[in-house]
């Protein structure tokens, strides 16, 4: 399988191979790093749970050979199952999926612990009171599970696959830092980033599904105009392949990218790492928090500190 692997900023000497701004350090800044990995998780009709979780293990176990701490995979990463208990082209339909819901927090659960990650383990539908969620998860190493519900759900998700729009943003804590998880059409809101970022979210994590070019470019443009609006790294990933059966999931059109500010001293197109458009294959990459708190102190840019909130205070503290 491909993959993506920059060099380890942890392995590079001072002097050689950094630009100048990276040279003169700020006293006092944290210099926390962490690898990340990405998954562009293959879709594809299988025959039962079974082998989707051993997919799943596949790309974790690819993960952790890059020593990632934290690994994403795309939304909607469970549909193939639908195609498990269907009959010949008739897949199950959407509102079926939290049937499965057990089944995938075990799986996960157990691969975070045994593989000592953190994995956000893309979003799945559940159900709460009689009603269907697109949830992301974040699977911690020592078992504890946090999810945060899609916030907005997209014209089809509503009017084809009656999924109910979440009402809470949360940030979690790591030993890495705070961090987000804003899915897909999330991210094509910059209020819901803003607030993210004012809750101390210096990374935010994006799981996306999209069939086409213009649904991908819309959340890819989107993720890095976020990057840059908050001087935050965004990870996202999305799905590729086909599910033959499954209504609206016939076609994905992703990519996997590690997404920076567009600032010295990251790269010029803001983007770290990136994967292979629509093939089957896992990324990673390091982020080095201390970058971020440099750059929010004097780079070229202060998008951050320069926010006018005296013209919208409301939105100071990052309060809904």
């Amino acid at each position: 399988m491909p993959f993506s692997f920059p060099p380890n900023r942890d392995s590079m000497d001072d002097n050689e191979n950094v630009s100048d701004a990276t040279r003169h350090r700020i006293p006092g800044v944290n210099r926390v790093k962490f690898r990340v990995s990405a998954v562009q998780f293959r879709l594809h009709s299988i025959a039962s749970f079974d082998e989707f979780a051993g997919q799943v293990e596949h790309y974790v176990r690819i993960a952790h050979e890059f020593a990632a701490q934290v690994v994403l995979f795309p939304e909607f990463v469970t549909t193939p199952l639908l195609s498990a208990a269907g009959e010949g082209k008739q897949a199950l339909p959407i509102r079926r999926l939290p049937e499965y819901t057990d089944q995938y927090i075990e799986c996960f659960q157990s691969l975070a612990r045994r593989f000592g990650m953190h994995i956000i383990g893309g979003t799945h539908v559940t159900e709460r009171n009689g009603r269907l969620y697109n949830t992301a998860h974040l699977f911690y190493p020592d078992g504890r599970v946090a999810t945060q519900d899609k916030l907005h759900v997209t014209p089809t998700e509503t009017e084809a696959w009656n999924l109910a729009k979440g009402d809470r943003l949360q940030v979690f804590p790591t030993p890495f830092g705070t961090i987000a998880i804003l899915t897909c059409y999330d991210m094509e809101f910059p209020e819901i980033v803003r607030m993210a970022r004012a809750r101390g979210a210096d990374v935010v994590f994006c799981p996306s599904c999209t069939d086409d070019r213009h649904g991908f470019y819309r959340v890819r443009y989107c993720c890095h105009a976020r990057a840059v609006e908050n001087q935050i790294y965004v990870v996202t990933t999305g799905t590729v392949g086909a599910l033959d059966t499954v209504d609206f999931m016939r076609a994905n059109y992703g990519q996997a990218a590690v997404i920076t500010p567009n600032d010295i001293p990251f790269p010029p197109q803001g983007v770290l790492a990136e994967g292979e458009i629509n093939q089957d294959m896992v990324i990673a990459a390091d982020l080095d928090l201390g970058l971020l708190e440099e750059v929010r102190r004097q780079g070229s840019v202060l998008t951050w500190r320069d926010r006018r909130t005296d013209l919208y205070p409301d939105w100071e503290r990052g309060e809904p």
